[in-house]
């Protein structure tokens, strides 16, 4: 069972480090500026989707096998996301709607901190479990 709880953290890490750091710039480098803004718009609903199923099922998991370590932190990622999609990312593009610029610029660094610390939580739990 740890097997699969390591496998679906890395799935994970793996899908956020790919979203944040690849299709991301990838976007925008091949589409234009508004049409990239855009499309990136309508993908976070199912990257914060992605986030959010992956980080419960590894809870559970973690949970069914007594790690409440990685349980919590898992928890804490799962939770966040929500956060970030019923709260923050409406609030972001409510900001960009009305061209409130440092609004948007306080809540995108918002949710950039968040997804990096995300990665680093899910990193640092596969570290854990791997070397234990």
């Amino acid at each position: 069972m740890i097997e699969i709880a390591i496998l679906i953290t890395a799935m994970l890490f793996g899908g956020m480090v790919l979203f944040s750091f690849g299709f991301a710039a990838l976007v925008f480098s091949a589409l234009p500026a508004e049409h990239a803004g855009a499309f990136i718009r309508k993908s976070f609903p199912y990257f914060y989707l992605f986030v959010i199923a992956t980080s419960s099922i590894a809870a559970f998991i973690f949970w069914m096998i007594d790690s409440m370590f990685s349980m919590n932190l898992m928890l804490l990622i799962s939770l966040t996301a929500i956060f970030s999609r019923q709260v923050l990312m409406p609030s972001i593009n409510n900001a960009t709607d009305n061209n409130l610029k440092t609004r948007f610029k306080v809540l995108h660094s918002f949710s950039v901190a968040i997804t990096l610390l995300h990665i680093a939580i899910s990193g640092y739990v596969i570290i854990q479990l791997y070397s234990s």
